[in-house]
């Protein structure tokens, strides 16, 4: 059995945990950079109250107007997730031959990554949010935005970071 085919693929890879790192790093930043953007620019508000609302899921409403320790807890909570769902996706790839080789594949990491950032945005709002909340979400523009914005802001550096292990690994087998 080779190393692209291996149910576990970590087993031959040792720098999947490097991968992990980079791949939460990266996607905490350039995510909460691209919704502190929207926030500032676009929606005008500010980081602050973009990472008190993100608190707002856990701790209430009351979160809004809290100060900065709900918006560290937000940037606490956004961080926890950006390394949760690069972990997620670790483990996808990890024991999916097929999901590597599409990864793999010309335009692969584009492919995956423009799939998983929304499914990433879908679950989060559709789901997550609205169980700790327990609110259904509200389908507006701004939720249209983060949808698409997911595929670059989110997907793109997860599937980029993680992905290398299994191009790398296709090649020396």
């Amino acid at each position: 059995m080779t190393a692209t085919t291996s149910p576990d693929f970590l087993a031959y890879d040792r720098s999947a945990t490097a991968r992990l790192v980079q791949a939460w790093l990266l996607t905490a930043l350039v995510d909460g950079a691209f919704s502190s953007v929207l926030s500032i620019a676009f929606y005008h508000s500010t980081a602050t109250r973009l990472f008190q609302g993100v608190a707002s899921v856990l701790i209430g409403k009351g979160a809004i107007d809290g100060g900065t320790t709900p918006a560290l807890i937000g940037v606490l909570m956004h961080i926890t997730v950006a390394f949760s769902w690069s972990a997620v996706f670790l483990m996808l790839v990890t024991r999916s031959a097929r999901l590597r080789a599409l990864v793999a594949s010309p335009h692969g990491t584009i492919k995956v990554a423009a799939a998983y950032g929304p499914f990433v945005w879908l679950v989060m709002s559709m789901v997550v949010i609205p169980l700790l909340t327990q609110r259904p979400p509200a389908i507006t523009i701004r939720w249209w935005i983060q949808f698409f914005g997911h595929a670059p802001f989110v997907g793109l550096p997860i599937v980029a970071m993680i992905g290398a292990g299994p191009r790398s690994l296709s090649r020396s087998s």
